[in-house]
């Protein structure tokens, strides 16, 4: 703990994260050149300014990590909503504007972290300080090895495919398994189920029920090795 404070947190594909109470309006976001030509963000709204809301906004920005990024450059505008972006840093000036059509709490994730690129918020003039901000335990360094997969897939789930295929998944790859979660939806189940697991470390349970709620499954890996296509071909295979 002492070399590293975060060791015992989980690792997740973005190095921080801050709450903003924002008004309606236009936001300037301005950075400088940095390490890298490109930076991933998501901007997403959240419950309040508090912990508790950082905590279930982070999980879900796990998602949308995952998720197919939205390329910008310079001078381009950001909207708040479940959506990556990727901006791009290689000509400046490094200006984007944030759009925000309903005032409230919003969650910035940045891929690194914002003294790298000496990000910054504006409302006008003024260099906005975020409410409460966190910094997050990285992929083991940007190992170009760790990656994330994302699977979203609608309909239902049959469970003694899908327990067949966790546990070999657990047991031949949970190694390289960092982190898992998502929401599923077992056929025969009005409820969601919910799981998260660590390596071979696996926990799961019926949650609220769908109700009028589309069925879908959504779920996100982050680890060393991971093989995309087999992912999700062994997954829909899961289908009942």
């Amino acid at each position: 703990m002492e070399i590293d404070p975060l060791f015992m947190e989980p690792e997740y594909p973005f190095e921080w994260g801050g709450i903003y109470n924002l008004d309606v309006g236009s936001y300037s976001l301005l950075l400088d050149e940095g390490p890298d030509p490109a930076m991933q963000i998501a901007v997403l709204p959240a419950a309040a300014a508090t912990l508790e809301a950082l905590e279930l906004v982070q999980e879900q920005a796990v998602l949308v990590f995952s998720d197919e990024e939205q390329v910008l450059d310079p001078g381009a505008t950001l909207t708040p909503g479940v959506s990556l972006a990727r901006l791009n840093l290689w000509s400046t000036p490094l200006h984007f504007t944030l759009e925000v059509a309903k005032a409230g709490a919003y969650a910035l994730f940045t891929e690194h972290g914002p003294d790298e690129f000496n990000l910054r918020l504006l409302a006008g003039d003024e260099v906005l300080t975020p409410e409460l901000e966190h910094a997050y335990k990285p992929d083991h360094e940007h190992d170009e090895e760790v990656t994330s997969v994302g699977i979203t897939v609608p309909g239902d789930l049959d469970p003694k495919k899908l327990n067949a295929w966790l546990s070999r998944l657990l047991r031949e790859q949970g190694l390289d398994i960092f982190r898992m979660k998502g929401v599923l939806s077992i056929a025969g189940d009005a409820r969601r189920f919910v799981f998260q697991g660590v390596h071979m470390l696996f926990d799961g349970r019926p949650d609220r029920a769908w109700g009028n709620e589309p069925r879908t499954n959504k779920l996100i890996f982050i680890g060393r090795n991971l093989d995309r296509t087999a992912l999700n071909a062994d997954f829909r295979d899961c289908m009942a």
